[in-house]
């Protein structure tokens, strides 16, 4: 394919390493162009900004200290009128992270470990404005729509992640700009949803059902 029709890929991965993996299986592609490479989220809403892309591989974690998270920056791209799509290309399956991508505008969530030809095909999939997503992560998401009273909700995930961190609930209020009377509302329903009474006792339970990262 000419280069003029290519299908131009952003690369967004800390690890100098990953992005050289996917640039030497992405080049084997006769209709992929990867067009630039970033190393922080905020270089990649920077190249996305400026135009020039038509996917952008998004990983979802950065490193400690590296600021934005690859959820915000992908709500970040996603936002501009002719924004490129963003899949996301991470290690993470959790429930809170996948809700989190698709929430920011992700046209799909694959996991690392993905085959080539997989890779391949979602970055078509992707680029036809359609969603592509790791069968496993399918399934996942297909069982919160089956039990939609048992699912914990973005907000309550998030919660609990960051009891998982070892935040206190004045904390998380301030991290995620609720009362503290709001976070206890929120661990009640957590508690019940699940099935325990205890924070570490909620941790637990989550993480073994992969509703939060540990």
């Amino acid at each position: 394919m000419s280069g003029e029709n290519a299908i131009r890929l952003l690369l967004a991965d800390d690890h100098p390493v990953v992005r050289a993996g996917l640039r030497a299986v992405l080049d084997t592609e006769p209709d992929f162009r990867v067009a630039s490479e970033a190393a922080t989220a905020e270089e990649a809403v920077a190249l996305a900004a400026a135009g020039g892309f038509d996917v952008v591989l998004m990983d979802l974690q950065f490193g400690p200290g590296q600021g934005m998270h690859g959820s915000e920056a992908t709500a970040a791209i996603t936002a501009a009128p002719d924004g490129p799509r963003v899949l996301i290309l991470t290690t993470y399956d959790s429930d809170a992270d996948i809700l989190a991508a698709v929430e920011a505008g992700a046209s799909g969530y694959l996991l690392k470990d993905a085959p080539p030809q997989e890779l391949a095909g979602a970055v078509r999939t992707a680029a036809a404005g359609r969603s592509a997503l790791a069968p496993s992560v399918a399934h996942r998401l297909m069982d919160r729509m089956r039990t939609p009273a048992e699912a914990l909700t973005r907000r309550e995930l998030e919660v609990l992640q960051w009891v998982g961190e070892g935040l206190s609930n004045l904390q998380i209020s301030k991290k995620l700009f609720l009362s503290q009377a709001t976070v206890k509302s929120h661990l009640v329903h957590i508690y019940a949803k699940l099935g325990v009474d205890s924070r570490t006792s909620a941790v637990a339970a989550a993480t073994a059902r992969r509703l939060i990262r540990r």
